[in-house]
């Protein structure tokens, strides 16, 4: 029930005063720990080796110069910065945003057949709908009747990619994935608190004596963001706005409430989707498609890894949102030195430090005997990765697995 507490409490506490905001700052400095420092810091170098990948493919499909790309990476990391800093500072729960991975994708195949005025007019359409959908409630009325169990199998389904990543990347690197795991062990028995930080060390240290480890600067000082004024057109609303939407709700958003909820927290959706859905809009103008909440890199900030005490998880939050600041206003420099790291590290250790939650994942999956087929499709259908439409497993996984369990529930009643 205490991570219940963690999850309402600030919800109904009263006005900030000058005494609530000191005790606020003690409780702060209190609960500041290392290893939910450098969750944070997995956090982003996870987002930023992989994902934005995907963000500069998009953007040469939409034919950007330097310039528009470097403030549309500015937007998104920005965005994603404060509305982690600031809403897990409020709600003292570990909130983790981020862009759409499978709404860039998306972008990939379609920007480029809209001007780039209407693309931005896309863009902030999107998100009033998706604040609009937050600020209802009715997203969250949807996502808190799926059982648990097909939630936690969702989570599961998600995650076991970067398990087996673990292992898939032996044959790039075996002395840097089998050292760091070893040092992932070795320290999870004796000191677990600090399994994952002693493995990014030893990780980077055995990456520098056998891979490499290149640190490239690239271009440094601050990004010059450029506004650019929106356009509306009907095409580039129902081709880019719409699915946009459908894909950040279904599967982005959708899996980010069921990870909180899996770690044990009751998030209030009206406020995390309400928020992100808003500072998309004010985003959008600057390039960014949209900010939401987090999926797989949200694991690695809720679970215990992070921190035993769930109720000191939200300082990864904070320290997340803090580096997203860093990256979004330095890019030339820090953006470089993340998609420089070898593939092979982020992998193991992106792996280690989200294998607690797969475990609790897993287990809570199957712990109701009676659920266990809907989960069990579930967890098949999201470990899958297939993406219809363009909408992520993680979301046919849901509808799967909630049409069986309706489906042999009712037949059972029979």
């Amino acid at each position: 029930m205490a991570e219940h507490h963690v999850g309402t409490r600030q919800r109904t506490r009263p006005g900030t005063g000058t005494g609530q905001a000191s005790a606020g700052r003690r409780s702060l400095r209190r609960d500041v720990s290392l290893p939910a420092l450098l969750a944070g810091l997995v956090c982003i170098a996870v987002s930023f080796s992989g994902p934005l990948v995907v963000v500069l493919a998009a953007a040469a499909a939409g034919h950007l110069d330097h310039a528009h790309t470097a403030s549309w990476i500015w937007a998104v990391a920005v965005g994603s910065g404060l509305t982690c800093l600031l809403l897990s500072w409020w709600t003292r729960t570990p909130v983790i945003t981020a862009w759409s991975t499978p709404g860039a994708a998306l972008l990939v195949t379609s920007l480029g057949a809209y001007p780039y005025r209407e693309a931005v007019g896309a863009f902030l359409v999107s998100g009033a709908a998706v604040a609009l959908f937050g600020l209802t409630g009715l997203f969250g009325r949807l996502i808190r009747a799926v059982p648990p169990g097909i939630v936690n199998a969702m989570l599961a389904g998600i995650l076991f990619s970067f398990g087996t990543g673990v292992f898939g990347s032996l044959h790039q690197a075996p002395v840097l994935v089998l050292g760091t795991f070893a040092a992932f062990l070795l320290t999870k028995r004796h000191l677990p608190r600090y399994a994952v930080p002693v493995a990014l060390l030893a990780g980077g240290a055995l990456a520098a004596g056998t891979v490499g480890l290149p640190l490239h600067l690239g271009d440094g000082g601050l990004v010059r963001p450029v506004l650019t004024a929106p356009a509306f057109g009907w095409s580039a609303t129902v081709g880019l706005a719409l699915p946009l939407t459908i894909v950040v709700l279904a599967s982005q958003n959708a899996p980010g409430l069921g990870i909180m909820r899996a770690s044990g927290y009751q998030p209030d959706d009206r406020l995390l989707i309400g928020t992100t859905g808003a500072v998309s809009v004010l985003m959008a103008p600057f390039g960014s498609p949209g900010v939401n909440l987090a999926a797989i890199t949200a694991a690695i900030c809720t679970g215990p890894e992070s921190h035993p005490d769930p109720e000191r998880r939200y300082i990864a939050g904070m320290s997340a949102g803090v580096l997203y600041l860093l990256v979004g206003s330095f890019g030339g420099v820090l953006v470089s030195l993340f998609t420089g790291l070898p593939a092979a590290l982020i992998a193991v250790i992106a792996g280690v430090a989200l294998l607690a939650s797969f475990q609790g994942s897993l287990a809570g999956a199957l712990a109701d005997e009676g659920g266990r087929d809907g989960a069990v499709v579930t967890f098949l259908a999201t470990a899958s990765g297939m993406s219809p439409f363009g909408i992520g497993s993680a979301f046919w996984g849901l509808l799967l697995g909630v049409g069986t369990h309706l489906l042999l529930h009712r037949r059972a009643a029979r």
